[in-house]
């Protein structure tokens, strides 16, 4: 099936590397040397790549074997219900806002390199100067995508040729100063847990400390990738739908490529307590080391490009995602609706009014950007691990051992990574999902459909899990205030 007005393959591309390449790849190798060597970010990148890889076979496999289907809520909805789908759904709607105020707080602090304390406090929170800036653009952002989704993938594409400009730059002359030597001096031993005498045996690295290494990075590096389904998201307004699956699989491998380059260079200019204890925007710093004002004013601007064209795509899918669970019949129909440049304008500003609270949000809150990046990658995971078990399903469907193999991969990576180094953000986030039931109750009702009982049973358990998060949040129990920076 082909839609001639629909966006084309490098369209597709653009908005999966963009999506992807936002701020967190400006921070990554900072944010990987405070819980690991080269040597473990190696390790985890193996471990990662497998889990993201199967997730796109998956996206792949299903883009173009189940074209009726659209997104990853739709894959869940076919696979385990309307409710599973709603989560799924919901929770992408949720990931991709929350990782928009993620952007915003990162582009201040960006801002910040060129002004210091007039857009950022020390502990990471936004000046008030900082919080009407980043709510003023995120209204034109959204002004823009409201005339039509299709125009703003095009300045995506524009946008995305400008940012990857500095991180060149960057690999460039990262690869011309790499030490060796340095690279490999503390190759296997953590910093920090060599302090305490816990792993280094002779030099050499325990199976423990290589997992809690590994641990330590699952997050940071997911983070980076969150945006990867893109492509499958918009399926529907591409001009062939396989372009969109091939289009995952060309981003994965180009910011694969990207990634472990990026965050492996600078463990041979750098000793790991040197970069652990980097400020955020770790690159800007080190390419002003590496290159002098030149080097760092240089990536500064392009972390800014950057932020603002993944803001861009991110303030796309959301709106996606939304209007997908109203032509399912998830949210109520008033969410679907489109206006005359074919964009969902309810979606759109509903979805604006959300990120307009949790920007405010940021002026109270510690660590703002750190929250908002767990938070978010905690719920796309959900979706991740949602689309590896329909993957599975399907394959044992099909009789087909090779796909069954590749979901039960791809859902039991996202399963364990969550596990591991997310599960109080999802528990958090539960408060969030649970306002969706209203709207949820509201599309059954509008379609004339009741609540199974598995549905009000599985509804009642999130909702009283949402509440003893509150509890949680109030009491600081398990230390959820500190969590969220409060």
């Amino acid at each position: 099936m082909e839609n001639k007005k629909g966006m084309g393959l490098i369209a597709l591309i653009s908005i999966v590397v963009s999506s992807a390449i936002g701020g967190g790849v400006f921070n990554l190798s900072n944010d990987l040397a405070n819980g690991a060597t080269a040597g473990g970010v190696i390790v985890a990148w193996f471990f990662v790549g497998l889990g993201l890889l199967t997730l796109v076979l998956s996206l792949n496999h299903l883009i173009i074997n189940k074209p009726e289907l659209s997104g990853v809520s739709d894959y869940a909805r076919e696979g385990f219900g309307d409710l599973v789908g709603f989560l799924s759904g919901w929770g992408y709607w949720l990931s991709t806002w929350l990782g928009n105020i993620a952007f915003a707080v990162l582009m201040m602090i960006s801002m910040d390199y060129f002004f210091p304390g007039k857009f950022a406090n020390t502990n990471g929170s936004l000046t008030i100067l900082a919080v009407v800036t980043v709510s003023a653009l995120s209204w034109l952002l959204s002004l823009l995508v409201s005339k039509g989704v299709e125009s703003a993938a095009v300045v995506n594409a524009i946008v995305l040729v400008c940012k990857l400009i500095p991180i060149f730059v960057f690999m460039i002359a990262g690869i011309l100063m790499f030490k060796l030597g340095i690279f490999t001096t503390e190759f296997w031993n953590n910093v920090s847990e060599n302090a305490q005498g816990m792993i280094q045996i002779q030099g050499a690295m325990t199976a423990g400390g290589l997992l809690e290494q590994v641990k330590s990075s699952l997050i940071v590096m997911i983070w980076v990738f969150v945006g990867i389904e893109g492509a499958a998201m918009m399926g529907d307004r591409a001009k062939k739908k396989s372009d969109a699956g091939r289009a995952t699989i060309v981003g994965l491998i180009v910011l694969l490529f990207i990634y472990i380059l990026l965050s492996l260079l600078p463990f041979g200019y750098y000793e790991q307590a040197e970069l652990a204890a980097m400020k955020t925007l770790g690159m800007v710093y080190i390419l002003k080391d590496m290159l002098g004002d030149f080097g760092g004013a240089l990536m500064a601007v392009g972390l800014v490009v950057s932020v603002l064209g993944a803001w861009l795509s991110w303030t796309m899918l959301p709106v996606e995602s939304t209007t997908q669970l109203a032509n399912q019949k998830l949210l109520p129909e008033w969410f679907g609706r489109l206006n005359k440049y074919n964009a969902p304008a309810n979606s759109l500003w509903l979805t604006q009014i959300f990120v307009q609270l949790f920007i405010l949000v940021t002026f109270f809150v510690a660590n703002a950007y750190n929250v908002m990046v767990y938070l978010c990658t905690a719920c796309i995971m959900i979706c991740y691990a949602l689309v590896g078990a329909y993957m599975m399903k399907h394959g044992w469907e099909e009789k087909n051992i090779k796909n069954m193999w590749i979901g039960f991969i791809a859902f039991a990576f996202q399963a364990l990574a969550l596990w591991l180094s997310g599960w109080q953000y999802v528990w958090m986030g539960s408060i969030l999902y649970a306002i969706g039931f209203v709207f949820y109750y509201m599309a059954k009702k509008e379609n004339k459909s009741k609540l199974s009982h598995v549905e009000v049973l599985s509804i009642l358990l999130i909702i009283i899990l949402s509440i003893f998060a509150v509890i949680g949040l109030v009491g600081n129990h398990y230390g959820l205030r500190e969590l969220l920076g409060l």
